[in-house]
């Protein structure tokens, strides 16, 4: 596997996602931790304004405030995979 992008990012509700990867791993992940830990995310605190959000031509979630996180991490958020342990040996 070359890279690991978002195929799919649906609001669920407050501050929780639903990601499907290429990996074929899908599930809900709450960014609450991160959102409150970034000043530049102090707009998205608000569930409304945090439901915005696009996927780039990257494919990385983010949004307009100029505040995005990359597939790779939200992988790990969800899965506690890095994506090392997904290169063949």
């Amino acid at each position: 596997m070359d890279s690991i992008y978002i195929l799919e990012a649906t609001y669920v509700k407050d501050f929780r996602i639903f990601l499907k990867f290429n990996t074929g791993e899908s599930g809900e992940v709450d960014l609450k931790d991160i959102i409150y830990k970034y000043n530049i995310a102090e707009s998205l605190r608000d569930p409304v304004q945090f439901s915005k959000f696009y996927l780039d031509s990257w494919p990385t979630l983010a949004w307009e405030c100029g505040f995005d996180i990359a597939p790779e991490s939200l992988y790990y958020k969800l899965t506690g995979k890095d994506e090392m342990s997904l290169k063949a040996p």
